[in-house]
């Protein structure tokens, strides 16, 4: 963002969303926040943002579930992303700005498909353990280069056949420790600017009201048409970005 001007109720407008969502619905923050912030900010400043807030909007979840946490289901995923985030941060420092916004895009067209369509699979059962780590490794890359840090664990829970429960115990505190090693990789690396803790401290009133207000709102609205309208709105976005 070169100076703040107009790009900054644009910018509010995106965290207050992304947090209303993920209020609501219990995921999506960076996905909604990234679809527009990625018009004004760098891909650098959006996944360093989207990590700072997620770790707040996530973390509390985190601590709520703490005692009802599987260990023995989530070291795979956390082994595997504390190698695959080093890479995913080496490749958001280096790579063309475009380049990214394409991908990013790519990548909430073919989600948001996934998801819309939700095809009927068989739960995956082979791969144990390994599988599971191959995942979070592929988590962690997309998790350090975009911030994205819980969408390919959270599909991979569901083509296992969790029950939804069991998937909430194993995504979100993957996510936060995403979250956290990226920070610390980002922060290492120098990438975390004077005018992206600006916006930080700008965008955390919008972040805490709208989460409060997605909190408040759980539950009221038809979950499943709500979903699609999200749905597509991330699909729109996404095809945008790529353009």
């Amino acid at each position: 963002m070169d100076g703040f001007s107009f790009e900054i109720p644009l910018f509010l407008f995106a965290t207050f969303a992304g947090a209303l969502v993920a209020g609501l619905s219990g995921f999506a923050f960076g996905l909604i926040a990234a679809s527009i912030w990625l018009y004004i900010l760098d891909p650098v400043q959006t996944a360093t943002l989207i990590i700072a807030f997620g770790l707040i909007v996530q973390g509390y979840s985190v601590w709520k579930l703490r005692g009802a946490l599987d260990w023995r289901k989530l070291w795979p995923f956390v082994i595997g992303a504390a190698l695959g985030v080093p890479a995913g941060v080496t490749i958001l420092t280096w790579a063309n700005p475009a380049h990214v916004r394409a991908g990013v895009g790519a990548f909430l067209v073919l989600y948001s498909l996934y998801a819309l369509l939700r095809p009927a699979i068989a739960p995956i059962k082979a791969g144990g353990a390994v599988a599971d780590a191959g995942i979070g490794f592929l988590n962690g890359v997309l998790g350090g280069m975009t911030g994205l840090a819980g969408i390919l664990v959270t599909l991979w829970c569901g083509l296992r056949g969790w029950p939804k429960d069991v998937q909430r115990t194993v995504f979100q505190p993957v996510a936060v420790a995403i979250f956290l090693m990226s920070a610390l990789w980002i922060g290492a690396r120098g990438a975390i600017t004077a005018d992206t803790i600006k916006l930080f401290l700008i965008g955390l009133p919008a972040l805490l009201a709208g989460t409060w207000l997605g909190l408040q709102l759980f539950g009221r609205l038809n979950e499943a048409a709500f979903r699609r309208v999200v749905l597509a709105l991330l699909l729109a976005s996404g095809a945008v970005l790529m353009i």
